[in-house]
């Protein structure tokens, strides 16, 4: 394997595991990023953001990856420079790409490149622009290459070193081979094909995941409706070869950086083609009150909820992560305090903004803290410290035994035998 130097623009969630991955495949990589206290942490041998096994790799490969805030240094001697900044919704709810463009403008000096790489979640058109821009910097030989990333917090190392496929969108052969060559090592299939498809495949994979997990929820409610037990109805759905297992879970609502945001992306594209796609429509709004819905099954138990004081279990859109973009928690935690409650809250890694509803709210270091005196409790994150806790201790610290499992944890007969007053979503 040849080994390159690589650039890559932004040292967060992507940028960092981008980096890590591709130094532990033996190049060595500049990560740039703007913020100079997020540098300074990295060099100092931290990683801002929890991700299992991502310290342990840049610890590992130090003598390869770099961090810094210069960018000649960055690019100095780089043959491929990958973009990984973020693209948030702008106030017309399409992609912000201003840091896209800033990334590709400040190219123009580098002598040493052969491709540019978009890992960032882009709209599909963005690498023409991206084209034409290099050729108005002058790096009109400079190839370009779409290269989505389809990791999943809590196991983007995983995902990026045994992915399920490569996708390598490309403006030229000789741009897209030097791409897939970077991942040498890595047993999977790489799809090639054009740019604006493989902009297109990452936008469309995550709205069909969002689309399962947005069905199992309708299911969910239909089966509270009618006595069914979600559980078994699923599970046996999900032993269909043609559909499988993955992603039919309901829930208390999807979050995090990537199914909202690009979701949104996708219907906002289509809107601005004349196009309403009605499904995804409605997969966002099936999304948008499941969220709600735990706040009904609380007041079905409680009544009006002012006063209340309401533990939310997990804060983080999903374990394994400090991510708290797009939680359901915050949804919940706004509602509830609109309603008058008391929120208090747990969760071993959430990193909350500041500001409401957080502020407003009171944090436990421990779920059994966070339960004493507690009116109800809402299962918000399926952390595995949940599954130890002593429930029948809890039921006595509780002032009100009432417990929403909005993610299905808990064994509902075991939990209703210690006496609480259990719901989840979707089991009898």
């Amino acid at each position: 394997m040849a080994e390159r130097r690589i650039a890559v623009f932004g040292a967060g969630y992507i940028g960092l595991v981008t980096g890590a991955c591709l130094a532990e495949l033996g190049h060595h990589v500049a990560v740039r990023d703007i913020n100079p206290e997020r540098v300074r942490i990295l060099r100092a041998g931290d990683v801002p953001i929890h991700e299992p096994g991502l310290g342990d790799m840049i610890a590992r490969n130090k003598e390869r990856l770099t961090f810094t805030e210069d960018l000649t240094k960055a690019v100095s001697g780089a043959e491929i420079a990958y973009v990984c900044v973020d693209t948030p919704p702008s106030a017309s709810g399409d992609a912000d790409l201003s840091r896209v463009w800033s990334v590709v403008r400040s190219l123009a000096d580098a002598r040493d490149l052969k491709a540019v790489v978009m890992k960032s979640t882009v709209p599909v058109g963005t690498g023409t622009r991206a084209r034409a821009l290099l050729d108005e910097i002058g790096q009109a030989d400079v190839g370009y290459v779409s290269n989505p990333e389809f990791t999943a917090e809590g196991r983007a190392i995983q995902d990026f070193m045994a992915p399920d496929r490569i996708v390598i969108g490309q403006d030229n052969d000789t741009a897209g081979a030097l791409v897939a060559a970077l991942h040498t090592g890595i047993n999977a299939p790489v799809a090639t094909m054009d740019v604006k498809s493989a902009e297109m495949v990452k936008l469309a994979s995550n709205a069909l995941l969002a689309t399962k997990i947005s069905f199992a929820n309708e299911i969910a409610t239909l089966c509270e409706n009618t006595g069914a037990n979600v559980t078994e109805v699923l599970g046996a759905v999900g032993m269909d070869h043609r559909l499988g297992a993955h992603f039919l879970r309901p829930g208390i609502g999807w979050g995090g950086s990537c199914f909202p945001k690009d979701s949104e992306a996708l219907r906002q594209m289509a809107s601005n083609t004349g196009f309403h796609p009605q499904l995804l429509t409605a997969v966002i709004n099936v999304n948008n009150i499941q969220k709600r819905r735990a706040v009904q099954h609380l007041k079905d138990e409680l009544g009006d909820l002012a006063g209340k004081r309401i533990a939310l279990l997990g804060m983080a859109f999903k374990p394994d992560t400090d991510d708290m973009r797009e939680a359901p928690s915050t949804v919940l935690a706004s509602r509830l305090l609109a309603e008058g409650a008391h929120v208090r809250s747990w969760d071993p890694l959430a990193r909350p903004a500041a500001g409401e509803p957080w502020d407003s709210t009171t944090r436990y270091p421990t779920p059994q803290q966070a339960l004493a005196g507690a009116d109800a409790a809402v299962i918000v994150t399926e952390w595995s410290e949940l599954a130890e806790v002593d429930w029948t201790e809890a039921h006595s610290a509780m002032r009100t035994p009432v417990m929403f499992d909005g993610r299905n944890l808990l064994d509902p007969a075991r939990l209703r035998e210690i006496g609480f007053r259990y719901t989840s979503v979707g089991r009898p």
